[in-house]
């Protein structure tokens, strides 16, 4: 048990819940103003990508960052003018933008660098790993916090920025008020339309941020269909975390412990299958215990009478 529970572990799940983090805010924001999406995990697949060629052809990691944001940003463009604009049914829109975006980038990983299956260039230099002055010298604690990409740190942030965006600020009401009654934020001169865009962009930078730690920030590679579930997972955590941001930390930290954990299984000879399973099997687990919440309630009726 010590071997199983020790500092590396709970390091590791501080770095591996960083993309399922990302994705479960720019999930919630999408949530609050009704919109439920299930597209998080083909955006965070086209983050990866992109973040993998801009960091080929700039070499330059923040600008590879940069254009994982920006490509994200445009494909939840897409996904949000067929959803607002076009009002088709927003969950059968997400599921087929995880399938597009499984096959792009499957297909222009083939035209753009000639391989199948994974693309690796030992040129290439992922993020880099922040020491925290002071913290990094203390004992455990500093094991644990200090040693790890700009994005995970910039995750953590966000979630008390969201947090104080969300409920602390007027546009942030205004998000917040399209979500609980697009008829009333209509008739005081809110642009519901414009507010569903709004999150739906954020949501697109949040999951390129995503995108760019799982390729750039974990192994410096990309491989086809290397989300492998996080996005439905970070899904899950956007609702037992009920879209709200520190509830949201809460319920990535436990799918993220987990991830971690089935990693450290693989060490003690069981199955690699089994091991690989067990993040899935919890996300499923919390789906038993999680009861419907007044907010995705009416983010579906949003959904519906904002049509």
């Amino acid at each position: 048990m010590q071997h199983l529970l020790d500092v590396s572990l709970f390091s590791s799940m501080i770095r591996m819940v960083a993309p399922i983090l990302l994705a479960a805010l720019g999930g919630a924001i999408c949530s609050r103003v009704g919109l439920f999406n299930v597209g998080l995990e083909g955006f965070v697949l086209v983050g990866a990508f992109s973040a993998i060629v801009g960091n080929f052809y700039t070499g330059n990691v923040l600008a590879a960052v940069l254009i994982a944001v920006a490509v994200t940003m445009l494909f939840s463009l897409i996904f949000a003018y067929i959803s607002i604009h076009l009002q088709a049914n927003v969950i059968v829109v997400g599921i087929s933008f995880n399938f597009l975006a499984l096959g792009l980038t499957a297909f222009s990983l083939r035209a753009i660098f000639h391989v199948k299956g994974a693309f690796y260039d030992k040129n290439m230099i992922g993020l880099p790993k922040w020491d925290i002055p002071f913290i990094k010298d203390i004992p455990v604690i500093g094991d644990i916090i200090s040693g790890h990409s700009p994005l995970v740190y910039l995750a953590f942030i966000l979630v008390f920025v969201l947090q104080y965006f969300l409920f602390k600020s007027v546009l942030g009401f205004r998000l917040v008020a399209v979500g609980e009654n697009p008829v009333a934020s209509k008739s005081i001169g809110i642009k519901v339309n414009r507010m569903q865009y709004l999150a739906v962009l954020i949501c697109g930078v949040l999951c390129g941020l995503a995108g760019a730690q799982l390729s750039l920030g974990q192994v410096t590679m990309f491989t086809e269909g290397m989300t492998a579930g996080r996005g439905f997972i970070a899904l899950v955590a956007t609702m037992l975390g009920q879209a709200n941001p520190i509830g949201v930390m809460a319920s990535s930290l436990l799918f993220g412990l987990m991830d971690a954990f089935s990693i450290r299984l693989q060490g003690f000879s069981l199955p690699t299958h089994f091991t690989q399973m067990l993040p899935y099997v919890v996300t499923l687990l919390a789906m038993l215990f999680f009861r419907r919440s007044n907010y995705l309630a009416d983010a579906q009726k949003a959904n519906g009478s904002s049509r």
